[in-house]
């Protein structure tokens, strides 16, 4: 929800979809608060300050959580080639046969900037891909500040702009504020805003809200939602109300090896609600991960991943079966690299 392209990157590396750690606030040697000790009797005890509240990341991050454990549909044969030329710069080719829709190829690079602000991270980041028919999806990820962050993102379809979209965010220390305007024309006066924040209320809860306005000649209109966010020591769980409808998520770390997650939505506008259940199994020993989900539509899907080591080189197998529309869809992916 709030986001305008209708296509991201083909995969998703690891600069572009982790978080930074927000860095707490550090004071300088010297225009701190004199020692405990130099102030207070030496009979007296300290009293104990309370710590400040986590930054509950960003307002897309609630359902992220369960949405990981559920399978990701595949149809027909993927062969994808990652190739690193240096330290900061890859390229990859991905290579899609499939019998119901247009074989395609696409061409990705990723490059990552000198800037360091956490252990594994690295500012700029600009990421890209162009299929053969020159539709293109870009993004380019900057660390501005400690603090503040920005997003661009384009995307074209047959050499020609389709969308583009700019984000800034703005992490405090116990709270996240993000902006997105989105195909803004000033002259014919059309675009799209979208604005979330999200507050931590305890150490394990946060609420929060989106607001969302969109313009263009003939139509006006926004719609608002609310979220609040539980984290428990192994369950996280969601609840999204607004005028678009309700979203409710729970996921539930049962071990090290298995993960389990349960949705529920409900769309005013499409007058549907559905049920989705997912789990997700682990087998370390094996480098085997094996995602499988069932919904109330009676649509089963399965992934089975295997990771080839020391070679770098994975298999994936995919399958989707939906009773009610007697369709069946298999996949099988080859990842190198």
């Amino acid at each position: 929800m709030g986001s305008v392209l209708a296509a991201s990157s083909p995969t998703q590396p690891p600069p572009a979809s982790g978080g930074a750690v927000p860095p707490g606030l550090t004071v300088p040697p010297g225009f701190g608060m004199p020692p405990v000790s130099s102030v207070l009797p030496s009979s007296a005890a300290p009293e104990e300050t309370e710590s400040s509240l986590p930054n509950p990341g960003g307002f897309e991050e609630c359902h992220r959580k369960c949405k990981e454990v559920f399978p990701m549909q595949m149809e027909g044969v993927r062969l994808l080639v990652n190739k690193g030329l240096s330290n900061h710069f890859q390229v990859s080719h991905t290579v899609m046969l499939s019998t119901m829709g247009d074989s395609s190829y696409r061409f990705g690079a990723t490059y990552v900037g000198l800037k360091q602000t956490g252990p594994a991270e690295f500012f700029p980041v600009m990421v890209g891909d162009m299929d053969n028919t020159g539709s293109l999806n870009a993004q380019i990820i900057h660390q501005v500040s400690s603090r503040i962050r920005s997003k661009l993102a384009f995307q074209t379809q047959q050499n020609k702009f389709v969308n583009w979209q700019g984000d800034a965010e703005f992490r405090g220390d116990d709270f996240t504020a993000t902006v997105t305007l989105g195909n803004p024309d000033v002259l014919v006066g059309s675009g799209l805003v979208v604005a979330h924040y999200l507050q931590s209320i305890t150490p394990s809860l946060a609420l929060g809200g989106e607001l969302v306005y969109h313009r263009r000649p003939g139509e006006e209109g926004s719609v608002m939602s609310l979220v609040g966010r539980y984290t428990g020591s192994n369950y996280i769980a969601t609840l999204t109300l607004g005028g678009a409808g309700v979203h409710a998520s729970y996921y539930h770390k049962a071990s090290d090896q298995l993960q389990v997650g349960v949705e529920f939505e409900a769309s005013t506008r499409m007058q549907d609600t559905s049920v989705s259940f997912g789990y997700q199994i682990d087998v370390p020993k094996a480098n085997l991960q094996f995602k499988g989900s069932i919904d109330s539509n009676w649509v089963v899907g399965a992934t089975l991943e295997k990771k080839l080591l020391p070679l770098p080189l994975s298999l994936v197998l995919c399958s989707f079966l939906n009773h009610r529309k007697n369709k069946f869809q298999c996949g099988f992916g080859v990842t190198i690299g």
